[in-house]
């Protein structure tokens, strides 16, 4: 029988979202149904309420979550009821050509749920009862309750706490991967991160748990770097009066750094992260990019410094495999993802948190369901 629920929906382009009814339906074959117990906010649910990644409105936001099982559909034979998961919006589905090259973390035909959550009564003028939802990155997990496929359910300890086990969910997977997984940062390595918000910070914590001998974070903003300093960070700078490639290059003996991670992703941080990179060093992109922005580099420059341009998709990660990991450093006190959390608030703050999200006051706000 579908199950009832309040969730958060972006209707249209820019516009303030609302918390309406919607109706969730029972789990088809391989789907489960997830009761959502905390969900972080994201930089990319402002870009879908902002309409930067698509136009598929009414979105149904929200993909930084952990929950607990409610229901499983038809084959679904690893999860249970009860089961306390953390939601994944990558689940490889196997058979693409990136999963058979054994490459599952590119998968290119990841799997989502087989239904759709739908729009509930007349609670929208703009949308009529049983308008179907785009749930954003495949998950929709602002919600009391969302339809996951099981592949995008990971179990994980139910030790940890909700609002910080939900965030591995994206942001700090993301940054984490992208300097351990994508980047590969090894021992002795030297390593920038250029902002440091929360998936910066992440980066910044992976490189350090990965050995690099100094991690460098740079920012506009003091308070900011004093933060950076308590995931891992030796060295800040701040670049807003200082020429940050220079102040990078200063501090690993005149060469720059051997792995470069760009958590900003805008054209004049990647121009930053090109040069600050040592001779064959290593440039990962982590931060998502608007639609419209563009990046003009001498082709010279390309093919003389070297090295490796990377995208780091999701953190280049495994979910079976990487979360449960990093729960277990979690609990043993090697990752302090209590650290990100910045406030906790409903499903009836969250415009209020998109707000200090572009004001940047936050590493992450994480909503209580």
């Amino acid at each position: 029988m579908p199950h009832e629920a309040r969730a958060v929906v972006a209707l249209e382009k820019g516009a303030p979202v609302e918390v309406l009814p919607i109706l969730v339906p029972d789990p088809g074959p391989g789907d489960v149904l997830v009761t959502v117990l905390a969900c972080g906010v994201c930089h990319t649910d402002l870009h879908y309420r902002d309409g930067a990644i698509g136009d598929d409105f009414p979105y149904l936001l929200g993909h930084e979550a952990a929950g607990v099982i409610e229901e499983v559909g038809p084959g679904v034979t690893d999860l249970v009821p009860g089961d306390y998961v953390v939601l994944a919006w990558r689940a490889p589905c196997g058979q693409c050509r990136s999963c058979r090259r054994a490459r599952p973390w590119y998968c290119f035909a990841s799997r989502n749920a087989g239904r759709p959550m739908t729009l509930l009564g007349d609670a929208s003028r703009a949308y009529g009862e049983g308008t179907e939802l785009t749930a954003a990155l495949g998950i929709g997990a602002f919600a009391e309750k969302t339809l996951a496929a099981a592949g995008q359910a990971v179990k994980v300890d139910p030790s940890a706490r909700p609002e910080a086990a939900g965030l591995i969910g994206c942001g700090v997977m993301a940054g984490y991967g992208a300097a351990v997984h994508t980047g590969a940062v090894g021992s002795g390595d030297t390593v920038a991160v250029i902002g440091c918000g929360g998936v910066g910070n992440a980066a910044i914590a992976g490189a350090s748990r990965a050995g690099a001998r100094r991690v460098i974070a740079v920012d506009l903003d003091d308070g900011k770097l004093d933060a950076a300093e308590r995931f891992g960070a030796t060295d800040t700078v701040n670049s807003r009066g200082t020429d940050p490639v220079e102040a990078v290059r200063a501090l690993t003996g005149g060469h720059g750094a051997d792995v470069v991670i760009d958590a900003v992703g805008r054209p004049e941080t990647y121009r930053q992260a090109f040069y600050m990179r040592d001779l064959a060093g290593t440039l990962v992109q982590v931060g998502v990019p608007a639609p419209d922005m563009r990046i003009d580099l001498p082709l010279l420059d390309l093919f003389s410094r070297g090295g490796a341009l990377k995208s780091s998709w999701y953190g280049d990660c495994l979910p079976s495999r990487d979360f449960p990991v990093l729960i277990d450093l979690f609990l043993s006190g090697k990752l302090d993802l209590e650290r990100f959390i910045s406030e906790t608030l409903t499903l009836d703050d969250l415009e209020a948190a998109f707000a200090r999200m572009r004001r940047g006051d936050v590493l992450r706000s994480v909503v209580v369901v």
